[in-house]
């Protein structure tokens, strides 16, 4: 190569010149690819801090601030109030009555009509009027005679005022008879004042605090109407 570029001249100028052009084409490309490749890396650490902060942000869209957190409401002491028809067993086709009072206490209240007396006025109240007792009556407090119970729930309000109409019951009705004024048509009214559908009150007692409870579908509470009371 060296005896061709002798004889020749022109062509050593030429080989010189090409590489010159060489080395100035690869420092062109050189110093090309630096920007580039310092573009490239400014993006890299543009769009890292951009993915962090949308990944922050979203991490705190989803956790609740401290003060937004409400601490979970306290269960109350003691439930509401209630009164629960009931029907027990008897010597003949049984007896209704209701009990009332507070959810969460032992003590009830009982209320109910009956004959005052053993078996003699319970045989003349189907033929005539005759004296009657309105309070707890043998059988009334034992679970084991029940035969059929609808309880039902009333805000402490509602409670004072249907709990008067009971005992306003109990002081006006001193007559018991079989057919009209009996123990079902008493907790009728009762029923009746606290706004629910009451069934006639020829049925027997298991039968009609069955009927009353399918009447009102089983509902468990009860609202007083304004100005009932």
């Amino acid at each position: 190569m060296a005896g061709v570029i002798r004889k020749h001249p022109g062509l050593a100028l030429l080989a010189k010149a090409a590489m010159l052009a060489a080395f100035v084409g690869l420092g062109a490309g050189i110093s090309s690819a630096q920007p580039l490749v310092a573009r490239t890396d400014q993006q890299q650490r543009d769009a890292l801090p951009s993915s962090a902060t949308k990944h922050a942000a979203t991490m705190a869209a989803a956790t609740p601030a401290i003060s937004d957190v409400k601490p979970a409401r306290r269960a109350a002491a003691t439930g509401p109030y209630y009164v629960d028809f009931r029907a027990r067993t008897a010597a003949t086709y049984g007896h209704a009555f209701v009990w009332y009072g507070k959810t969460g206490e032992k003590q009830v209240e009982v209320a109910g009509l009956a004959p005052a007396g053993d078996e003699v006025p319970y045989i003349l109240g189907h033929i005539v009027f005759v004296p009657s007792e309105t309070g707890a009556t043998y059988g009334d407090l034992d679970e084991q005679y029940l035969t059929a119970s609808y309880r039902v729930y009333l805000s402490e309000a509602d409670a004072k005022k249907v709990f008067a109409y009971i005992k306003r019951q109990q002081e006006t009705s001193p007559l018991w008879n079989a057919a009209t004024a009996n123990c079902t048509a008493f907790i009728g009214r009762i029923a009746t004042f606290m706004g629910l559908n009451a069934p006639f009150h020829l049925l027997k007692p298991e039968e009609y605090v069955n009927k009353l409870r399918e009447l009102n579908g089983g509902r468990k509470t009860v609202q007083l109407e304004p100005g009932r009371g």
